[in-house]
């Protein structure tokens, strides 16, 4: 049927005329909600392919070949690419999988004359979109020559881990983000005001409280089915903000699950039509900013006594509090400057303090920690977009291998 008017009564009501037949009344019911709720969410035109069609396809039996698709970080530093090959077998190990090559120049990482950079493998998954025996594989990146490019941070994150293997290094890192559309409104706020002021929001149920849940479920099976550690998952403070926990995780493998778990949020959004940012302050005012708690223990923390340990950690790392900050996001702290600023649960970013179960403090001690004298402490300075392998090689550089001054050192 077409429309051939829309017309206003004298309610302010919503009339529709037809050409010719008649509409059920529960089609006049839908299309008033709409109008009267404002659902214009901006959603991008893929989202709006029939997925039934494309399940039809999904479906057909792929032989003995296997799709790798190959996911790397860009010269941003917190965007992720990716492409796909064929294999002719299923991988069973890293070993098993080809390096490969992209065009540099594309993804900020070379110029056009020079631009070939190599793909390495260095962690694979199995993959929640194409399904088993099909793989995500996250890649290191290497330049022309053979040296890591500049936002290849785990080739160094690796070397220190193994340096402080005999300790046992673990962590946990709770990812916030926030859901927008596509013209990076936040889901499911009013289009031209806000939803009302923080409160409800933290660990809310309801449909005024939790705004798209759908993606944190599909997410979460996603993450389970692909072998990511992750462990747990909230409604953040901020409406349409939720975070996602993944650890524990020993050494290096904290970053790779991460970076995994960000790009399985990604492409589960883009089935969507949606976008996830991890940006540190996606909405500036009166709303909460968006961070990457990163807790950290160690075999002595754990161990009786324990304490004592995160208390000499927390003053090494009061003395290197500018390194920190660097570390902490892409952009050598100025997006956290926009986050941490005393308010909403954050620490002043000119400021090191520490305290048990403060959160507003750059370290928290856990309370039940204070209470058992042994376990792990919170470093809440990360920003949302900062790349674990920086983060996690500088709490080690600093507490584990007791590095000072302004820069890393260089082994």
């Amino acid at each position: 049927m077409v429309f051939h008017e829309h017309e206003k009564n004298s309610r302010g009501l919503i009339s529709l005329k037809a050409r010719a037949g008649f509409y059920s009344a529960s089609f006049y019911l839908s299309l008033l909600h709409r109008c009267f709720i404002g659902i214009n969410m901006a959603t991008s035109a893929s989202a709006q392919l029939s997925k039934a069609v494309k399940r039809h396809y999904m479906e057909l039996p792929q032989g003995d070949k296997v799709q790798a698709m190959y996911i790397w970080i860009d010269g941003t530093g917190e965007g992720l690419r990716c492409k796909t090959r064929t294999l002719d077998y299923e991988p069973k190990s890293i070993e098993d999988l080809p390096e490969w090559n992209f065009d540099g120049s594309s993804t900020y990482q070379s110029e056009g004359s020079n631009s070939d950079m190599y793909l390495i493998p260095s962690a694979m998954f199995r993959d929640p979109f194409r399904k088993d025996p099909n793989k995500l594989v996250l890649c290191e990146v290497l330049k022309y020559n053979r040296k890591p490019a500049e936002t290849n941070h785990r080739l160094t994150c690796k070397k220190v881990m193994q340096m402080v293997g005999e300790q046992t290094p673990w962590f946990g890192m709770e990812q916030e983000y926030t859901i927008l559309g596509t013209d990076g409104h936040p889901f499911g706020w009013p289009s031209n005001g806000f939803p009302g002021p923080q409160g409800p929001y933290y660990c809310g149920v309801g449909a005024d409280k939790a705004y798209g849940r759908d993606i944190v479920e599909a997410h979460y099976r996603a993450c389970l089915y692909a072998g990511v550690t992750i462990c747990g998952t909230n409604a953040e403070v901020m409406p349409a903000q939720w975070e996602f926990q993944v650890g524990p995780c020993e050494g290096i493998e904290m970053g790779d699950h991460l970076w995994v778990a960000r790009f399985i949020l990604h492409r589960v959004c883009e089935d969507f039509g949606i976008v996830a940012s991890f940006d540190p302050k996606p909405i500036p005012g009166n709303w909460n900013g968006a961070g990457c708690h990163t807790n950290f223990s160690t075999k002595k923390t754990r161990e009786e006594g324990g304490l004592k340990y995160i208390e000499e950690c927390i003053e090494k790392l009061a003395k290197r509090h500018n390194y920190h900050i660097r570390a902490y996001d892409p952009k050598g702290g100025l997006d956290n400057a926009r986050r941490l600023t005393g308010h909403h649960e954050t620490s002043n970013i000119h400021e090191f303090s520490a305290g048990v179960a403060n959160r507003g403090a750059s370290i928290r001690i856990p309370r039940a920690v204070g209470q058992e004298k042994k376990g792990y402490f919170e470093d809440r300075r990360p920003s949302a977009n900062c790349d674990p392998y920086a983060v996690t090689e500088a709490l080690v550089r600093t507490c584990l291998l007791s590095e000072d001054g302004d820069e890393p050192v260089d082994y």
